[in-house]
């Protein structure tokens, strides 16, 4: 403990120098990604609130707050207590034994409930703001809410209280050190660690599934995975993952990954694997990520398999940039090249953006674009701060308390450790995407965006598709991929699977979790009564895409080892150099800078 002591005191100094260095701007870029806390200071002060409500908000406040007395005042006289209120059922941070002691900790946990809950009502209470307005508001005022609450504070966690009693007080001394590790690893901003990026290595004990790079560009690296069959499926399958992060979530672990699966099943499976961009890649746009993408895999594909049609999958805004490359064959009269087409999680409609819709307005956007045209790039922080704060309590607050307060270890957990991958976007392409996308919605109209000349109709494709959507998604709310299936012109089936974003994807047959609903209508009209005629469905969605995708698989052939093909030898092995560039990686940032 003495150690650790000594090295705190050496590092503080420097530390606390960089950090107010930050405060006051010294530093060159520092910035604010998204300028939510300047717009709610603007705001609140624009505020007036509905008398009805708020009385209505301040009443339940003090009836609540008089009973929490009598009901505390009954346990020290030994009575027996009723919970006052209680806990969201997906409220993580009250679920220690700790919480329910029906005295102290008790009384301040539902205090906090009591309070937050006031607060929250008393701010949607507002009136005179407009939707977007308002809904920054309640945002920046939930963040507020989550940050004081008394699991973030040592003196009112009871498991934080009772482990430094334990240690003597040793894990806050080595949740200080670990405080100052995350400042100066940060360069004076506190970047909180939330996995132990030291356990896994690509290709080591993660991205296992074997696999060679056979082509690459300026923005991709396309891998050909071995097979393991002595047949395949004759149509090869292509996989597009999102820009935003990397491929390997879809292969985590043998356990886990679906690219693995899909070899299993017989597919000839391909996966583009994105470049994570510096300065240089500025200019590229999102005409580029088409054409150097997904189009130029297509043509490395046709060469290796000597098949002119492949099945596409898009996950995330590799979707998005799926129904562009559809409706851009559908015009250049080259549809047949894409036998069916799959959409993981992927938003084509934006009218309703879920919570990400808080950070995108004219204000903002302009921001991120002087950040940009400085950079070239939007640093992967940036990024990865934005989804955090939409689930602050979880990814954010829970490694606080961990990390700072417990003075435990980041987790070894590789799903963790792929959210930490974080990726940079040229500025180019990232202004386009926020701007035709979210901000002005128009890429599901006909021509509302034009890449390389065509312009892109998705009401125009007919190739067959399947949409996969979860139920629990806030980065793309499963009603508004609804409504983007919608747009087609072409047989679609529509699948929703339980859980998120990333669990209702990443749920292999063998795990038995989640369900998923089913239906022959086409998606179209009211989401939630689609839904309500839909069929209920056991565990994973796997199986019922397999039988879907087996319609346009064709007939089984040789299986194809990749390097076959003398025009596309092996250049490495997968997962490839693109994806092994980590921003949070002091070597591999030097190199990559």
């Amino acid at each position: 403990m003495s150690e650790t002591m000594a090295e705190v005191i050496a590092k503080s100094q420097k530390i606390a120098t960089d950090f107010m260095a930050h405060q006051t701007g010294h530093f060159p870029g520092s910035f604010d990604p998204v300028k939510l806390g300047e717009q709610f200071l603007q705001n609140v002060g624009q505020m007036r609130f509905d008398p009805a409500a708020l009385m209505q908000a301040q009443t339940e406040f003090w009836q609540g707050s008089i009973a929490l007395w009598q009901q505390a005042t009954l346990g020290m006289l030994g009575g027996s207590t009723e919970q006052v209120i209680q806990p969201e059922a997906d409220d993580r941070r009250f679920r220690s034994e700790g919480w329910d002691d029906g005295h102290l900790f008790d009384f301040i946990k539902q205090s906090y409930l009591l309070t937050s809950r006031y607060i929250m009502e008393s701010t949607a209470s507002a009136e005179g703001l407009d939707d977007k307005m308002s809904e920054q508001i309640q945002f920046s005022t939930r963040q507020y809410v989550d940050a004081m609450a008394p699991t973030n504070f040592a003196l009112t966690n009871p498991d934080v209280l009772k482990k430094t009693l334990e240690t003597k007080g040793e894990n806050l001394v080595k949740g200080f050190k670990s405080l100052l590790d995350d400042l100066e690893q940060g360069d004076g901003t506190l970047k909180t660690q939330m996995v132990d990026t030291q356990a896994f290595e690509l290709g080591s004990n993660i991205a296992l599934s074997p696999g060679q790079v056979v082509f690459q560009n300026d923005l991709i690296q396309l891998i050909q995975y071995e097979p393991q069959t002595k047949t395949v499926s004759k149509t090869p399958l292509l996989i597009i993952p999102p820009w935003i992060n990397k491929y390997y979530i879809l292969d985590l672990q043998p356990k886990n990954s679906l690219i693995r699966w899909l070899v299993g099943q017989g597919h000839t499976v391909f996966v583009i694997s994105w470049v994570n961009p510096g300065s240089e890649l500025a200019d590229k746009g999102f005409e580029n990520y088409l054409l150097e993408g997904p189009l130029a895999a297509l043509d490395a594909i046709e060469a290796i398999t000597d098949q002119p049609n492949t099945n596409v999958v898009g996950y995330c805004l590799g979707g998005t940039l799926l129904a562009a490359l559809l409706a851009y064959l559908e015009t250049t009269g080259e549809a047949s090249r894409v036998s069916s087409g799959t959409f993981l999680t992927s938003m084509i409609d934006f009218s309703d953006p879920g919570g990400l819709g808080v950070f995108i307005d004219d204000e903002q956007v302009e921001s991120l674009e002087q950040k940009m045209a400085k950079d070239g790039y939007l640093d992967g922080s940036d990024m990865a701060t934005t989804f955090n704060m939409l689930r602050s309590n979880d990814l954010i607050w829970s490694f606080v308390i961990n990390n700072y307060l417990m003075g435990d270890e980041p987790p070894v957990f590789d799903l963790l450790y792929w959210n930490s991958d974080s990726t940079r976007m040229p500025a180019r392409m990232h202004s386009e995407y926020l701007r035709t996308m979210y901000l002005e919605n128009r890429f599901k109209d006909p021509g509302g965006m034009t890449l390389a000349g065509v312009p892109i109709d998705i009401s125009s494709v007919k190739t067959p598709c399947y949409f996969l959507s979860t139920q629990d998604d806030h980065i793309a709310p499963w009603r508004s991929t609804f409504a983007g299936a919608g747009l087609f012109k072409g047989p679609v089936r529509f699948v929703l699977s339980g859980s998120g974003h990333i669990a209702g994807v990443v749920n292999p047959p063998e795990a038995g979790k989640y369900g998923h609903w089913t239906s022959h209508s086409h998606p179209r009209g009211d989401a939630d009564a689609w839904q309500a005629e839909a069929s209920a469905q056991q565990g994973s969605w796997w199986p019922d895409w397999q039988k879907w995708a087996a319609k346009f698989t064709g007939t089984r052939v040789k299986a194809r080892q990749p390097g076959a093909k003398k025009a596309f030898p092996v250049l490495e092995a997968a997962p490839g150099s693109y994806a092994n560039v980590r921003f949070d990686s002091p070597n591999l940032k030097v190199a990559q800078d």
